[in-house]
């Protein structure tokens, strides 16, 4: 039976966040460098971005590279701004094909200009697409985002550009890298971990998790189905009681 039939068109999360993990791993068990495992995670990006573009999911947002992620090897960091910077000149057709708009969030200021050339050209071309939001988290933190939010707000406080008393979620919203995203529904971590490794922490407060065993370059469109029909057997109820949300 294909899963796809099992998944109930009317109950899709809005948005799905993934923490594509194991690509080093996956390298290792074939007696290779960590950068072929990178090399070959891209292809499970360019088959779930379609299939999640094809599906319906509107915001997608992928945990690319981490703040912590530049205290990996240099040759490693090298090495995966390189396939950025690859994946984004080969990936462009693939994204107008599809009618998808790519987003970035971080701080994008520490990629290489090459990187944040590439990338700001491929946002730019694909800025008019509808069908579906892919968001590259790159150089990515979410203590960093908050931070930054914190010190964003304070100075407007000082400045009296806002009010103290104003200050709600929607306020801290507005100051958040995701400012136009919607809350995180849906978050997927490959490769058997079970943490969130500061990601999305505010935006995934009310998000349903599912852990895979498997490894990011073996994710394929059956897991991610998977993930999707798990999700949609959860009652989510945002603080209230089941009788409430009946």
């Amino acid at each position: 039976m294909n899963l796809l039939d099992s998944i109930d068109q009317t109950n899709l999360p809005k948005h799905l966040a993934i923490i594509m993990d194991g690509n080093g791993r996956w390298a290792k068990q074939q007696g290779f460098l960590r950068a072929f495992g990178h090399e070959n995670g891209t292809k499970s990006v360019k088959k779930t971005i379609t299939t999640c573009a094809k599906l319906g999911i509107e915001y997608l947002t992928l945990y690319a590279f981490s703040t912590e992620n530049w205290n990996r090897p240099k040759l490693e960091v090298e090495a995966l701004m390189k396939i950025l910077i690859n994946s984004l000149k080969k990936e462009l057709v693939t994204l107008q094909e599809n009618n998808i708009r790519l987003n970035a969030i971080g701080n994008l200021d520490k990629l290489p200009k090459s990187a944040q050339k590439e990338l700001l050209d491929v946002i730019e071309k694909t800025k008019n697409n509808t069908r579906l939001t892919l968001t590259l988290a790159l150089s990515y933190g979410s203590r960093e985002e908050l931070v930054n939010a914190v010190r964003i707000i304070s100075d407007k406080v000082k400045n009296n550009i806002i009010s103290i008393d104003t200050i709600d979620d929607s306020i801290i919203n507005e100051h958040l890298y995701t400012q136009n995203l919607p809350d995180v529904d849906l978050l997927i971590r490959t490769s058997g971990e079970h943490r969130i490794s500061n990601f999305l922490l505010w935006q995934i407060a009310y998000a349903e998790l599912y852990f895979t065993n498997v490894l990011w370059p073996d994710f394929k469109d059956q897991d991610l189905y998977e993930a999707i029909i798990s999700y949609q057997k959860r009652e989510r109820r945002f603080g209230k009681t089941s009788e409430q949300i009946k």
